[in-house]
């Protein structure tokens, strides 16, 4: 097996020079590191990770926590995250919360604050007083996404402005008879986002001056396809009281708005108009119209937030919260309401 020693010959160098090289320090030349690193590729030399972590203190390795993986939004981020990260030379430990209990303390308690990981990227995970002082004793810097996080770096679209802007499409289409569909979040855990695209379909329903009406608002538990079904078809099923366009607080559940309305025999975008939010992978299969917050995007940039902050030595330009832009995204399912 080729070590560190082989190198160092074949360079004509010492082995402290080889370290130094391979970690790309400045105090070798630019030269010499090409040298090194020609000779120890040629030998097939794979540096030791026990040796980086011992002469640097880093692990190239970074925590993710996440209280789902099985979610789409969870799984495209996660799925970006780990991309830009191996292209950063970085390796990825993920830890699921599967919600409040146990699982997330001994995450926070026992297993981050070792020295496995050299940050961790919270994903819509809103993390207590007590957890980031764990994280902070041990100088684990932290980035999220999804909402602010105190004394550490994050990027969130604005949830308000996205139900805002989903309402505020239905209402310039000529619709006042407009429904929601949206999950109630009520774990004090995660960050409110589809209460918060609540509000602003009311917010843009009161600036227009259209009533909103409470039972025009239909709950759901997740945001499941299966449960934008069920809960669209409650709000379509009264003939004499049915709205002509619906809003959901995810594409998901618009899926299942535009499958209940079909059932029930009305035309989308004739009879009804839908509007979703997130741009899911499916929206286009769908031809949903919604509101675009570029996961992917997201989590590239997360990535590039904490490889500033890991190699800023402590000259970091970033906000403390990065707003990240959503687009309207115009497709099929929304039209112009028709007059009877």
């Amino acid at each position: 097996m080729v070590g560190i020693v082989d190198v160092a010959r074949a360079a004509g160098v010492s082995t402290a020079t080889v370290s130094r090289a391979l970690n790309d320090s400045p105090n070798v030349s630019a030269k010499t590191i090409e040298l090194v690193k020609k000779f120890a590729n040629q030998l097939g030399y794979v540096p030791s990770a026990t040796a980086y972590t011992l002469v640097t203190g880093r692990t190239r390795n970074i925590g993710v926590v996440m209280p789902f993986i099985d979610r789409w939004f969870f799984s495209t981020v996660l799925d970006e995250i780990e991309r830009d990260l191996v292209d950063a030379g970085y390796d990825l430990t993920l830890y699921n919360l599967h919600g409040t209990g146990g699982t997330r303390d001994a995450v926070f308690t026992k297993l981050l604050p070792r020295k496995r990981v050299d940050a961790v990227l919270a994903v819509a995970v809103k993390l207590t007083e007590s957890e980031l002082e764990a994280l902070s004793n041990v100088s684990k810097p932290v980035l999220g996404i999804g909402g602010p996080i105190a004394g550490s770096y994050s990027l969130a679209i604005d949830d308000v402005a996205a139900g805002r802007l989903a309402t505020e499409h239905l209402i310039s289409l000529g619709h006042r008879d407009i429904g929601m569909v949206g999950q109630v979040e009520k774990d004090s855990h995660l960050f409110k986002v589809p209460n918060q695209r609540r509000i602003g379909y009311e917010e843009a329903l009161v600036s227009a001056g259209v009533k909103f009406r409470d039972a025009w608002f239909k709950p759901t538990n997740t945001h499941s396809i299966a449960e934008g079904y069920a809960a669209a078809k409650q709000l379509l099923g009264d003939p004499r009281n049915a709205p002509t366009a619906i809003v959901t607080s995810t594409d998901e559940l618009a899926f299942g708005a535009i499958m209940a309305a079909k059932d029930l025999g009305l035309r989308v975008p004739e009879d009804l108009s839908v509007v979703g939010i997130d741009n899911h992978d499916m929206s286009s299969f769908f031809n949903l119209t919604t509101v675009s917050q570029d996961v992917r995007g997201q989590g590239k940039a997360l990535v590039r937030m904490l490889l500033e902050v890991l190699d800023g030595e402590g000259e970091v330009s970033l906000p403390q919260v990065t707003k990240w832009p959503i687009d309207l995204v115009v497709r099929g399912s929304t039209s112009r309401l028709r007059s009877n």
